[in-house]
């Protein structure tokens, strides 16, 4: 050690300066390296996002600005706010209605079934299973199960000439009503047969964090099962059922296809009201009229996105 010291104290005092100098300068190049690197990743970044940003503004920014203009435009151009004045007849209104009914109902029933069974996975299947693996991979092909093959698929099923209902007609001697399909209860099975699977999809990570420790703690604690829902899965898993709820109203609320196949002379939801004005060759206004009515839609689907959102970020405080 002693050695060692002299040796230092006998050094050069300009090697003595010229180490010292060049001390801090590696710290200073490593960082000026670092940050080259970085902005030499960034093109390729913002390259693999341009797609993506491309993609969002052709098929939805431009069409939403493509509706709100039109909503404001005669069918020469000009400036209007007359198209809104059919906005607040009955025949509109009550499509309104009838499309939240639906929407809210579906919704609804899709919600509380799909949390069901989403909770009722996760504790009767392993998390890396074959039962959860098969639930979810059909979960996530039936949520996308929609428009004019799923009204096919009803109508071949329990239709007039369906497969279920000959089948119920040669067993029982009962005849299904044919025109169930085409009522507000029908369309609504019909609904939860693709909202209940998406439910599923989104609800199950909420019901995997929940930890089971923690009901063996408010059992050992003396808490009954009431009071573990109340006061600790249920204020965690509400927020998240709330927000599941409001996305799917809101899927249900724009959907569109499943509906025009089974009402197809009817425009009793905002959707099909929608395509007759776009049909309509007699009246020129009705172009108008019917980008009014997608602009209210996207008003009430925002609303309902700002409002899950909220809900989302009360859940993750």
């Amino acid at each position: 050690m002693s050695s060692m010291t002299a040796a230092i104290q006998r050094q050069h005092p300009a090697d003595l300066v010229t180490n010292h100098s060049l001390t801090p300068a590696g710290p200073s190049a490593s960082s000026h390296l670092s940050i080259a690197a970085r902005h030499r990743k960034q093109p390729g970044t913002y390259a693999v996002s341009i797609p993506f940003f491309a993609y969002t503004a052709c098929f939805l920014l431009a069409p939403t600005v493509i509706v709100i203009v039109g909503a404001f435009r005669t069918s020469r151009g000009g400036f209007t706010l007359a198209n809104f004045s059919k906005l607040f007849e009955a025949n509109t209104l009550s499509a309104f209605a009838t499309s939240l009914l639906v929407s809210a109902l579906s919704a609804l029933i899709g919600a509380v079934v799909g949390a069901a069974a989403a909770y009722a996975l996760t504790i009767g299947a392993k998390p890396n299973g074959t039962l959860r693996r098969i639930v979810s991979a059909v979960s996530s092909v039936l949520a996308q199960f929609g428009g004019v093959m799923l009204a096919f698929a009803f109508i071949a099923t329990i239709g007039i000439n369906g497969v279920c209902t000959m089948l119920i007609r040669q067993l029982t001697g009962q005849t299904v009503n044919p025109n169930w399909l085409s009522t507000l209860p029908g369309l609504i099975t019909i609904y939860c047969y693709f909202q209940i699977p998406l439910m599923i999809i989104i609800f199950l990570p909420a019901v995997d964090s929940i930890r089971p420790q923690w009901r063996e703690a408010t059992e050992n604690l003396g808490g009954t099962t009431w009071q573990y829902w109340t006061r600790v899965a249920g204020p965690i898993l509400a927020p998240r059922f709330i927000s599941a709820l409001l996305l799917l109203f809101a899927n249900a609320f724009s959907a569109y296809a499943t509906a025009a196949a089974l009402f197809s002379q009817r425009s009793i939801l905002v959707p099909l009201m929608i395509q007759g004005a776009m049909r309509n060759e007699m009246d020129p206004n009705q172009q108008g009229f019917a980008q009014v009515l997608a602009f209210a839609m996207i008003i009430v689907v925002a609303l309902v996105m700002v409002l899950s959102h909220a809900v989302e970020k009360r859940a993750g405080r």
